[in-house]
């Protein structure tokens, strides 16, 4: 690898104007100081918890907890989160909860990282997908295959820029973007870099004000994305995020514009890095890697993690995965809900940045919660309103897959032809925006 983590970690947290909050953030220092903390949560569904008396977690980039942003708490009342005055001003319909949570111990900073949870899911695939039929598996392997094959150039060109071989940095965006609809992962990863480099990069007056407070500025890839995407303040689907350079430099030209010269070798640099780390098994060499004409269970060795966020993003949308969704949920959830017991994480947090998205675990024993409806006064500042008796299972809230609107894909084999404009096999979940499971 041309750059390591360690040079990349050193960067990242020395040299970028925020990077100090990557272990200094407002939400990092609560979880270490073992003191309680206050969470805001937001549901469309109070009239369902306060009648059953149970809270349902959820799947996505917190694997398997109820999701949640920080509550600081102060003299006026309890202040949001910047990420949670945004849930609360973009989905007005919801009702928003104060979580009062109290660690039985300082709680450690180990974030989960969806990017990384490719292995996690292949290897879960593989334990479970007798409960498939011949059939189903036949066609997840050929969708997989005809991705692999439509986005290979591009993903060799990843590798080889990782090792140092670099390639022009408008020449890879307009590869990425391309690949993108072949390989929706690529999607989410193009996306996290973008974010990561406007949040840790960023130098307007509102980001500072968030800094001063200890805070990461959400808004800002925020409206990257509803700047990129038609719609995705309806349906926040990262594989429909594949803008060209051209189109890449103006949006971030409207987020920041003294940050757009830099963006664009920025996703190189980073990216490649990431992708090589991400997709290849430790024991693999970057620089002899190929994903041309080869085969899938070679692949699923060689390059389990992006073989396994592959199969994640496909599988949802068998038509019978609503009944299979569980099976397949429950168990990578079993397994974070097993590490975060053992290493004392009651509230575990997305840790690709500390920005502010952090959980409950719903079945860790020495956790003492509270929970009220929370009432807004004039200055944002939240306040408790009505106690709520329920209490957190280990039970997954319900499933639903996104509409598949990105169009078909021609890939390199005619005979493998993916069509991706098929109707979703379940009805698209109540809310008025929603974020498609990391």
């Amino acid at each position: 690898m041309a750059e390591s983590e360690g040079d990349w970690r050193r960067y990242l947290e020395g040299d970028t104007p925020n990077g100090w909050l990557i272990k200094h953030s407002a939400m990092t220092e609560a979880l270490v100081s073992g003191r309680p903390m206050y969470l805001l949560h937001t549901t469309k569904d109070i009239t369902a918890i306060r009648t059953g008396g149970e809270l349902h977690v959820s799947t996505g980039c917190l694997v398997g907890a109820l999701y949640c942003s920080p509550l600081v708490r102060q003299r006026e009342g309890l202040r949001p989160h910047n990420l949670g005055a945004y849930l609360m001003q973009t989905k007005p319909d919801t009702t928003p909860m104060i979580f009062e949570v109290i660690p039985d111990a300082p709680v450690p900073t180990k974030g989960v990282d969806y990017l990384h949870l490719g292995a996690i899911h292949l290897r879960t695939y593989l334990r479970y997908r007798s409960f498939l039929t011949l059939a189903e598996n036949d066609q997840l392997d050929q969708v997989v295959l005809a991705g692999l094959g439509a986005a290979a150039g591009f993903l060799d060109m990843a590798l080889r820029n990782a090792v140092g071989r670099a390639t022009a940095a408008h020449e890879f965006i307009d590869q990425l973007a391309a690949a993108v609809p072949a390989v929706p992962f690529l999607g989410y990863l193009y996306f996290e870099v973008l974010s990561e480099y406007l949040m840790l990069h960023s130098m307007t007056p509102e980001t500072k004000g968030y800094a001063h407070v200890g805070e990461l500025n959400n808004w800002l890839y925020k409206r990257l994305a509803f700047a990129a995407v038609d719609g995705m303040h309806r349906l926040f689907d990262l594989a429909r995020f594949h803008p060209r350079h051209q189109r890449l430099v103006q949006l971030i030209a409207g987020v920041e514009p003294a940050l757009a010269p830099g963006a664009a070798e920025y996703v190189r640099r980073r990216l490649s890095h990431l992708f090589a780390r991400i997709a290849l098994h430790p024991s693999q060499d970057a620089a002899t890697v190929t994903f041309r004409s080869i085969d899938l269970s070679a692949l699923r060795y060689i390059a389990p993690g992006l073989i396994g966020q592959m199969i994640f993003r496909e599988i949802r949308y068998m038509p019978r995965y609503r009944h299979l969704y569980h099976c397949f949920e429950k168990a990578k959830a079993l397994e974070a809900w097993d590490y975060w017991n053992h290493e004392g994480i009651p509230t575990p947090f997305n840790g690709i940045l500390p920005k502010g998205e952090i959980g409950i675990h719903p079945v860790y024993p020495r956790l003492a919660v509270r929970a009220w409806t929370a009432k807004r006064d004039s200055r944002g500042f939240l306040h408790p309103a009505q106690e709520i008796t329920a209490v957190l299972t280990p039970h997954l809230a319900s499933w639903w897959a996104p509409p598949r609107n990105r169009g078909r894909m021609i890939t390199t084999d005619p005979q493998l032809m993916v069509d991706r404009s098929a109707p979703p096999s379940v009805p698209a979940y109540r809310s008025s925006a929603e974020e498609i499971s990391a």
